[in-house]
């Protein structure tokens, strides 16, 4: 048995899953010919969920997860 304490982070495993998220809602929207980054702009600026395709399962994953944490978590990106 080792003596190693590990640390659970919860966060970041949510990140991971957020970043996952966009990344499938970028691709379904890719395959409907519609440009993610407009899409996703409009529906974080305005809340309406009809930005978001629901070719499979897009919007419902998007839905999930609150728009602002969608927010931070792209800022943190761009900003590391």
């Amino acid at each position: 048995m080792s003596s190693t304490t590990y640390l659970f982070n919860i966060e970041n495993i949510n990140e991971a899953l957020v970043k996952e998220t966009i990344k499938e809602v970028c691709e379904a929207l890719k395959e409907r010919g519609y440009n993610p980054v407009n899409q996703l702009v409009g529906y974080l600026m305005s809340g309406d969920p009809g930005y978001i395709s629901n070719h499979k399962e897009a919007r419902n994953k998007i839905l999930k997860i609150d728009r602002s944490k969608i927010l931070e978590i792209l800022i943190k990106e761009y900003l590391n």
